[in-house]
């Protein structure tokens, strides 16, 4: 798993046309009005780096699922206002992403301008990774920066196609992440504790397997701990549960015990007899009765969480507690972001549903590193070789 890439003083970017991949994958109202724009802020220091430096940034980016299609309302038209207004120097938006038409008006463009392409995903070819594709992008510049972690998991002709024809290199932005998670998975200091929640254990089951190795314990809450609980015969009355998976919790149950590494599961649970917000719900221990859903750790469990966060030296936390989207059944998911907050040790929190619960619970500034990939994360925690950080540098400078 390449963690180690080139940065930014490893290219030559005074007077250079200076291709940035970056993730402008923001969230817009029914108006085409940007909601949050972290995403962007995100981006900010990379592209000021490329602006100081005397390079000419010009940014691919992706915005929904156009699936290749020109869509209007998925254009970066809006983000383009929004880059200029935060950035304070011109940007220059174009209704295209490549072609002769393109270059031209990169070449125009006044000193000191950014230029932000348009949709990549309007081309069918991006998702597909197509190296003419990637090829008629790199055509636009001269060397490569990607700056995109969240897209790094995606072999897609912006991401990992283009550096395969220009001298390339990480941004700041990507350079943080893989420092982060290099720290936590090459050599945490110790006790190293993970915390996993959220819906469906096969979405974590790989995470888990390749965390066993190297944690000292493993939390389990949100919808996922279900079929853990039922592979140990505890009755979960009409939890979520992927029966499929049953027996490779098993041996997932049994790895952990063989190792020696604590694996902690709901003992008490919020339930209710239905998937609502105003629905009734009450406290049990043990069983969930027949009728009855878990949507919540107890508070039971939480005091118990908290205690194994507690005294952590390097901590991981991606997936919530339980539907903390509902207020009745936020609190396992506050309990958690909260000792995690509180927490002396080194603190890395992924994935969106957890980054928005810091966000809910003012918190977010209390965690060392709060990443921006939820996808690409997960992967980096299965020990996955990631495309986009794998392709930087292969092209000799």
């Amino acid at each position: 798993m390449k963690l180690d890439v080139p940065g930014l003083d490893s290219l030559e970017l005074t007077g250079e046309r200076v291709l940035v991949r970056v993730d402008f994958n923001v969230p817009l109202d029914a108006g085409g009005r940007i909601t949050d724009d972290t995403r962007i802020r995100a981006a900010l220091p990379t592209i000021r780096h490329v602006l100081a430096a005397g390079g000419r940034p010009i940014l691919l980016s992706h915005l929904g699922r156009p699936k290749g299609e020109v869509r209007d309302e998925l254009r970066l038209a809006p983000v383009a206002a929004r880059l200029a207004e935060l950035l304070g120097t011109p940007v220059l938006g174009l209704d295209r992403s490549c072609g002769e038409s393109v270059r031209a008006a990169i070449a125009a463009a006044p000193e000191g301008a950014t230029v932000l392409l348009e949709n990549v995903r309007f081309h069918p070819g991006e998702t597909a990774g197509e190296p003419e594709l990637a090829q008629a992008f790199a055509r636009l510049g001269d060397v490569f920066v990607n700056d995109a972690f969240g897209t790094c998991h995606r072999a897609h002709a912006s991401v990992a196609g283009i550096a395969r024809h220009l001298p390339s290199a990480a941004g700041l932005l990507l350079r943080r992440e893989l420092a982060a998670f290099g720290r936590v998975l090459r050599d945490p200091e110790r006790p190293f504790v993970a915390i996993l929640g959220g819906a469906k254990v096969s979405d974590k089951l790989s995470v888990i397997e390749n965390l066993l190795e190297r944690v000292s314990s493993i939390l389990v809450g949100g919808g996922m701990a279900y079929t853990f609980l039922k592979a140990q015969g505890v009755s979960i009355g009409d939890s979520l549960v992927q029966d499929e998976q049953l027996e490779l919790v098993r041996a997932c149950l049994a790895k952990a015990e063989r190792l020696g590494v604590g694996l902690l599961l709901p003992g008490d649970h919020v339930v209710a007899e239905r998937f609502a917000a105003d629905a009734p719900s009450r406290v049990v221990a043990g069983d969930v009765p027949d009728g009855w859903i878990a949507l919540d750790i107890g508070p039971l469990t939480r005091e118990r969480f908290a205690a194994g966060i507690a005294p952590a030296r390097t901590l991981i936390w991606n997936g919530p507690m339980g539907v903390f989207e509902m207020e009745a059944f936020r609190a396992g998911t506050e309990a958690v972001g909260r000792a995690v907050a509180e927490c002396a040790g080194y603190t890395v929190v992924g994935g969106g549903d957890s980054v928005a619960a810091l966000g809910l619970f003012g918190l977010t500034e209390r965690i060392d590193h709060v990443s921006t990939g939820g996808g690409a994360s997960l992967e980096l925690l299965e020990g996955r070789e990631l495309p986009g950080i794998a392709a930087l540098g292969t092209v000799a400078g």
